[in-house]
């Protein structure tokens, strides 16, 4: 159009970011993409990747029948139907789509089951019973390789290192950006800045709850972070969605980095409540974990013994056989020549927790979890052994609690075709979002691994094609 100076802006250089740029060149839109951080990817470049998806051809590959209308009744049974089922069968139905198109771009995912999302191939991601954790080679930077390859090939433009200023708008339509007091415009603008985990202002106010892990609260989402989809929201009367929700994992009070760098626990552990009993499989999903721990008080302890601690691997930042013998000789972690002492550490009841291991003791050991099945639950991590017994002192109690930040889920609320909604549930003109950054697919209780780069990419997808319908004749993905 004669009077802009491109068809879309993106705002971001994430995961949404990039296939909105990416799909909306693919529509012949004029894309230039602007990123707050010195390089592109964001959180996704930082993840494993994982992407949830249904009815795809890896699944196919395997012999899965999944199909899109399956995975639309779990997502919304997960989350108590809270969410705007329009817009997430919506997503449902495109993201094995988007699956397929990231593998015509050059992703790779092969056939093949997966242990863990380290691992490339199909794993399970959650608590679904058919599994849709598509895991691709190279983990989140090789999707962002792949996105920014397809950028490259249709010449996008980038502006790293430049945060933009503020929307740009002419009678209640947005009509660009104002980036380094320069005003560019546009015919749309898609708001993919990500969340605003690493704003610890907006943390306090719309997602307070991440607050209750005090100083053992750390946060592993990408720098950039810093809720600027909520900055540009008053301009537009734009509506916030999401507020309270977000993804917080359950880690020991002392773990301070995703695990790629801060290691695993013992598999040798269970954890037990304040009665001194056990509560859940301690391997279960995040989709779950988080609400199981939120609803035993906020916390619980994890109990290993001196076996476990000194088989842990060296070279990782907290759980190494070193670093915990230092948390116990400060103190901050249990320790304690019996059980029946231990539980006095622990101020809960020792017959409690001496019968709550010696049936643990009994049972995975020997292959079978007959209370929480956890045995199922490595079997699918592609565990080949079973837990040794916790048996050897000294025994060790630790502090677990949901206390590492990952993703936020409050943002500028918006459609099936990612186009951001006002307070009055109108649309705002020339605005679209996705990712973090549009809210509404990310709910209360997060559907497991991959959940966060599926609705980035997917949504993000739908907002590059929407946006570039107001300068192209393109159709819709939702049409």
């Amino acid at each position: 159009m004669s009077d802009t100076d491109y068809d879309v802006i993106v705002i971001g250089g994430g995961g949404a970011g990039l296939a909105a740029a990416v799909t909306a060149a693919e529509n012949g839109a004029s894309v230039i993409l602007f990123e707050a951080r010195k390089e592109l990817g964001g959180s996704t470049a930082l993840s494993a990747g994982l992407f949830t998806a249904a009815a795809t051809s890896v699944q196919r590959a395997l012999g899965i029948d999944d199909s899109a209308e399956k995975y639309f009744q779990h997502y919304m049974d997960l989350n108590q139907w809270m969410l705007k089922p329009g817009l997430i069968r919506t997503f449902c139905e495109q993201a094995g789509p988007t699956l397929e198109w990231l593998l015509e771009l050059g992703l790779e995912i092969p056939a093949r089951t997966s242990g863990n999302a380290h691992q490339p191939g199909l794993s399970q991601a959650g608590v679904e019973d058919v599994w849709r954790g598509h895991v691709p080679k190279d983990q989140g930077y090789g999707l962002v390789q792949v996105l920014d390859a397809a950028r490259r090939r249709h010449g996008i433009e980038v502006v790293l290192d430049t945060r933009v200023q503020a929307l740009l708008t002419e009678n209640d339509r947005v009509v660009g950006v104002v980036a380094d007091d320069v005003e560019l415009r546009s015919a749309a603008v898609v708001v993919a800045s990500g969340g605003f985990a690493r704003n610890p202002e907006l943390v306090d106010i719309h997602f307070p709850a991440a607050n209750r892990a005090g100083s053992d609260l750390f946060v592993v989402a990408a720098e950039g972070s810093r809720g600027d989809h909520l900055r540009f929201a008053p301009s537009v009367d734009a509506s916030i969605a999401g507020h309270g929700w977000g993804l917080m994992l359950p880690t020991v009070y002392f773990q301070r980095y995703h695990h790629w760098q801060s290691g695993f626990p013992p598999k040798s552990r269970i954890h037990v409540n304040a009665g001194g009993r056990r509560f859940m499989d301690e391997d279960a999903s995040y989709a779950v974990s988080t609400g199981i721990i939120d609803g035993q008080g906020g916390s619980a302890w994890m109990i290993f013994d001196d076996n476990a601690r000194q088989n842990l691997p060296a070279g990782y930042a907290d759980w190494a056989p070193d670093r915990v013998e230092d948390e116990a000789d400060a103190g901050r972690t249990l320790r304690a020549s019996s059980l029946a002492e231990l539980a006095e550490l622990m101020a809960v009841p020792a017959a409690a927790l001496d019968a709550t291991v010696e049936r643990w003791n009994a049972h995975l050991p020997h292959g079978e979890d007959p209370d929480f099945l956890r045995h199922r639950t490595l079997a699918n991590k592609g565990s080949t052994s079973n837990p040794e017994p916790i048996e050897t002192a000294p025994f060790y109690a630790a502090r677990i609690l949901p206390a590492e930040l990952v993703c936020t889920h409050a943002g500028l609320e918006i459609d099936s075709d990612s186009a951001v909604l006002t307070t009055r549930g109108t649309r705002v003109p020339g605005l679209f979002a996705a990712g973090e950054a549009g809210a509404g697919v990310l709910g209360q209780r997060y559907v497991g691994g991959g959940n966060a780069v599926a609705n980035a990419l997917t949504m993000g997808r739908i907002a590059g094609r929407n946006a570039a319908l107001h300068t192209v004749d393109a159709q819709p993905l939702t049409a």
